[in-house]
C-alpha cells in the first residue's frame, strides 16, 4: 500500500469537496472520470484505446492528456493490471507486449516496466497526490461493504482479483496466473478470447465452475463479479451462482477511484 506521504490517510482524503481523477487502465482501453468523495462524476467519463507498444512514459503521458480534458482534480487514483506494491510495478501482463494482450512480449518493455514507480511518476507529472493499485483492487473499493471477507473478481481481457477483510485490502495475489486445468491459467480459462470463442453460454458455465472451485478456497462472505464481461453472464448461470455472489457494474472501477483513499491501512 502507499507510503504515508501520499496515503489515503493524508489530508486530501478528508477535505470536503475533494475531487479525484479516477483512471481505469485495461488491456483494451483507458477510462477516466473526475468524482467527488461520494463517487458522483463531475463530467462525462473519457475513454481512449490503450496504445501499443506502451512504455511507462506513454501511459503517464496518456493519463496526463486525459486529465487535461477533464475538470481539475485534487488527487489521482490509477488502477492497472498486474502486481503492484506501494505503487511500483512488480509485473504487468499486457503493457509489455507489442500489440496488446496475448501478442509478442518485448524484452525492452519488460525491462522498462520492471520496478517502475507509477505512483511517483503520476504525482510528478500531474502535481497532485497519487494512489496506484491493481485495477481489481480499485474496482473492489467501489463495491465492498467493509464487513466480513469479500472477494472481488473482474472479468474482462483476463481475470482480476482482490480480497478484503473487514474493508481492509489484503496483499494482492495474481490468481489469473494460477493453473486451473491442464496448464491453462484462470486468465486463459475465462478471459475475453475464450468468451469470444465459446460464446456467452458456454463461457458462463466456465464462470460458474470457477466460482464453485474457488468457494472452498476462500470461504468468502460475499463474492462480487465485476468487469466489462460480468454483464455477459447468462441468466441460467446467474441462478446457479448462489446468494453469496453479486454481479456489480463496471462503473465501480471509477467510483472505486474515489473510495480507495478511504481504505483502512495497516
Amino acid at each position: 500500500m502507499p507510503d504515508s506521504d501520499s496515503s489515503p490517510t493524508s489530508p486530501t482524503a478528508a477535505v470536503p469537496g475533494t475531487l479525484t481523477l479516477a483512471v481505469d487502465c485495461g488491456g483494451g482501453g483507458i477510462k477516466a472520470a473526475v468524482l467527488d468523495v461520494a463517487g458522483t462524476a463531475h463530467a462525462a467519463p473519457v475513454r481512449v484505446p490503450t496504445p501499443y507498444p506502451l512504455p511507462p512514459s506513454l501511459l503517464v503521458g496518456t493519463v496526463a492528456d486525459i486529465a487535461a480534458s477533464l475538470p481539475a482534480a485534487d488527487r489521482v487514483t490509477l488502477g492497472m493490471p498486474g502486481m503492484l506494491r506501494h505503487g511500483v510495478v512488480v509485473h504487468t501482463p499486457h503493457y509489455v507486449t507489442r500489440d496488446g494482450p496475448r501478442s509478442r512480449v518485448l524484452p525492452e518493455l519488460v525491462e522498462a516496466w520492471a520496478s517502475f514507480d507509477v505512483r511517483g511518476a503520476l504525482a510528478e507529472r500531474l502535481g497532485v497526490p497519487a494512489l496506484v493499485l491493481n485495477d481489481a483492487e480499485v474496482h473492489g473499493a467501489g463495491v465492498v461493504a467493509g464487513s466480513g471477507v469479500e472477494l472481488v473478481l473482474t472479468l474482462g481481457t483476463g481475470l482480476g482479483s482482490a480480497l478484503f477483510d473487514g474493508g481492509r485490502l489484503a496483499p494482492h495475489l495474481e490468481w489469473s496466473r494460477a493453473p486451473v486445468r491442464r496448464g491453462t491459467t484462470y486468465d486463459q480459462y475465462v478471459g475475453e478470447p475464450e468468451r469470444r470463442r465459446l460464446g456467452d453460454g458456454l463461457w458462463s458455465r466456465r464462470v460458474v465452475a470457477m466460482v464453485d472451485g474457488l468457494r472452498p478456497v476462500f470461504w468468502w462472505d460475499r463474492l462480487y463479479l465485476g468487469g466489462g464481461n460480468s454483464r455477459r453472464i447468462t441468466a441460467s448461470a446467474l441462478s446457479r451462482l448462489g446468494d453469496d455472489v453479486v454481479v456489480v457494474p463496471n462503473s465501480a472501477a471509477l467510483v472505486g477511484g474515489a473510495r480507495a483513499w478511504d481504505l483502512p491501512l495497516e
